[in-house]
């Protein structure tokens, strides 16, 4: 029986393949390789770009906003919002914070919901 080789290699014998489905937060970032001095290849992930945060838009814009109510957790509002609740970090990427619970640690907090697609690809903000 033929062994099953991992994921990672997996997708390395398929040229141009992503190691990130396209619903991750990391499938439109690029993929970097470092040689080490023994020759390896390592691959990683290089850092993402998000647009600097910027005032409230309205709902024709970028964003709409939702005030936080008690119980909701980031999940929950991206399975509300997108229909799929892995979608949260479009969610915690539209807010100045660091830890996603702080989203919703807070009933009567105002924060952001990205239109479903997130950001426009150009930016700034590093994460």
């Amino acid at each position: 029986m033929a062994e099953i080789e991992p994921y990672e290699s997996a997708m390395d014998a398929i040229p141009g393949a992503h190691p990130y489905p396209r619903s991750s937060r990391y499938h439109d970032a690029e993929v970097g390789v470092h040689r080490t001095a023994d020759g390896t290849e390592v691959r990683y992930t290089k850092r993402r770009l998000l647009p600097p945060l910027g005032e409230e838009q309205t709902e024709d814009g970028e964003s709409a906003t939702h005030t936080v109510n008690a119980g909701e957790r980031p999940d929950l509002l991206a399975q509300h919002y997108f229909g799929d609740p892995a979608q949260w970090w479009q969610i915690a990427d539209a807010n100045p914070v660091l830890d996603p619970h702080e989203l919703t640690d807070e009933a009567g907090r105002d924060i952001r919901i990205p239109h479903a697609g997130g950001f426009p690809a150009s930016g700034g903000r590093h994460v």
